[in-house]
């Protein structure tokens, strides 16, 4: 596995405060990676070493091969770097703001015009070419401002927060447009606390608490490293008809164990923890229908990312 973004033991202190402890990120590339923590857990901070906008304490930290400490031009020219805040450019058309940032990746002025105008296509905003900035929507600014950072065509796009604030139309267009830059090659690394925008794109996440690295992988093995085993739950009649789920599952192949759990809207339920596959799922179903238990509901309890970042955070400190 290749890796673009890659920091050991990186550390931020501000005075006696540690923003960042020890962290420690890898970043495959061409990956979606989604950088997962409650506000005030060191993202931002993490993400302004990466840029080289702020220099560790301590540890090291590459992008694309390049030290942030001792090759910061290198690894400037190699991102694209989009803050949490859009800035204020008051008197400025949305071609003219483009243009800007170009001349100052010393783009040369008889290529800019083309290039202005892909970037504008790409991120949907054509038809607001000669809008002032200061008048477009928050959902806008968000798809300009990622055109910005494109301008020099760069390997890895860092983003800080890049949903924030938008509304939901706003927030599916900018994931939408997130999948697009990743086909094209890009690294997308992005950081968030909103999880629904994690788990619908992302192939890796890291999740961070209290400037500390919990848990980092990709959404695959995450999800098989928290949840072992799957968890099925049968709804019958009645406590009677639940205990003998129990005592007809109990001993099947791959039943790790049987649990009877409180009712709910006057059913009882059986949770059945389970290691085999879809077969065995099939099975115990079967096994249950031939043995004349009337079954009310049958499902496999599927576990979200939600439900992932809390069980990791659980007791951590901050």
């Amino acid at each position: 596995m290749s890796l673009i973004i890659e920091t050991r033991d990186l550390v931020k202190r501000y005075g006696k405060f540690t923003a960042v402890n020890e962290l420690s990120l890898e970043v495959p590339a061409g990956s979606i990676y989604g950088f997962v923590g409650p506000n005030g857990a060191g993202k931002t901070t993490t993400m302004r070493m990466l840029t080289t906008l702020t220099r560790p304490t301590a540890g090291q930290a590459w992008v694309a091969g390049h030290s942030v400490t001792e090759e910061p031009r290198a690894v400037r020219r190699a991102i694209g770097y989009m803050p949490d805040e859009f800035g204020v450019y008051d008197d400025m058309r949305v071609w003219e703001y483009l243009d800007f940032f170009a001349a100052c990746y010393d783009i040369p002025e008889n290529e800019r015009k083309r290039l202005i105008d892909d970037l504008l296509e790409l991120v949907d905003l054509t038809h607001r070419r000669e809008d002032m900035v200061d008048k477009l929507s928050r959902g806008m600014k968000q798809r300009l401002s990622l055109a910005r950072t494109l301008a020099h065509d760069p390997l890895v796009l860092i983003l800080d927060e890049p949903a924030s604030g938008l509304d939901p139309r706003a927030r599916v267009e900018i994931r939408e447009l997130l999948v697009e830059l990743a086909k094209m090659g890009k690294t997308i690394f992005f950081s968030s606390h909103i999880l629904a925008d994690v788990a619908e794109i992302c192939t890796h996440i890291g999740i961070v608490e209290a400037g500390e690295m919990v848990i980092q992988g990709s959404m695959d093995d995450m999800r098989a490293q928290l949840t072992p085993h799957r968890e099925i739950i049968v709804t019958v009649r009645d406590q009677e008809t639940a205990e003998r789920v129990k005592s007809l599952v109990a001993l099947m192949a791959d039943v790790l164990d049987v649990l009877i759990l409180e009712p709910k809207a006057g059913r009882s339920r059986v949770q059945i923890n389970f290691a085999g596959d879809d077969d065995g799922v099939a099975a115990i179903n079967q096994k249950l229908s031939a043995e004349g238990i009337l079954v009310m509901g049958f499902t496999e309890e599927t576990k979200d990312l939600e439900s992932m970042f809390m069980r990791v955070t659980k007791g951590i400190v901050t």
